[in-house]
C-alpha cells in the first residue's frame, strides 16, 4: 500500500490519509471544499464548493499519476438534495467518462460544508 499526500489538496483533518494506492487502484478519502492554501472552507454555495472539491480530487489524481478519465466509481454526499441539479452541472464538467456513482443526502458534513466526494480510479 502506498499513501498519497500532496500540499495541493487539503491535509487530512483526522487520522487518515488523503488517498492510498492498492493493487494499481487509487482510493481517495472524501474531499470537502477546503482551499489547501488557506485551510478554510471556500465561500459560496454548492457550485463554488463543488468546484473546490473537484480541484482537490484532481490534485490527488495527479499526485498518484492518473486522471479523471480513469475514475470508475464515485461516492457523493450532499447536505441538501435540493442542490442535486447544480451539483450535477459542475460534476459533469469533470467526470466526462460517466463513472458509476452513488449520491446521497446526509444530515451533516465536516465543517458544515455542502458537499463531499470520494473516488476510486485505476492508475
Amino acid at each position: 500500500m502506498q499513501k498519497i499526500n500532496t500540499t495541493k489538496a487539503p491535509a487530512a483533518i483526522g487520522p487518515y490519509s488523503q488517498a492510498v494506492i492498492v493493487n494499481g487502484m487509487l482510493y481517495t478519502s472524501g474531499q470537502i471544499p477546503i482551499d489547501p492554501a488557506s485551510g478554510q472552507v471556500v465561500d459560496g454555495g454548492i457550485n463554488e464548493q463543488t468546484r473546490q472539491v473537484m480541484k482537490n480530487l484532481k490534485a490527488l489524481l495527479e499526485e498518484a499519476g492518473t486522471s479523471f478519465e480513469n475514475v470508475f466509481k464515485t461516492t457523493c454526499f450532499l447536505y441538501d438534495m435540493g442542490d442535486f441539479s447544480a451539483f450535477n452541472e459542475v460534476y459533469s464538467e469533470y467526470f466526462t467518462g460517466r463513472p458509476a456513482r452513488s449520491c446521497v443526502a446526509v444530515k451533516d458534513l465536516p465543517k458544515g460544508v455542502l458537499v463531499e466526494v470520494e473516488l476510486i480510479a485505476t492508475i
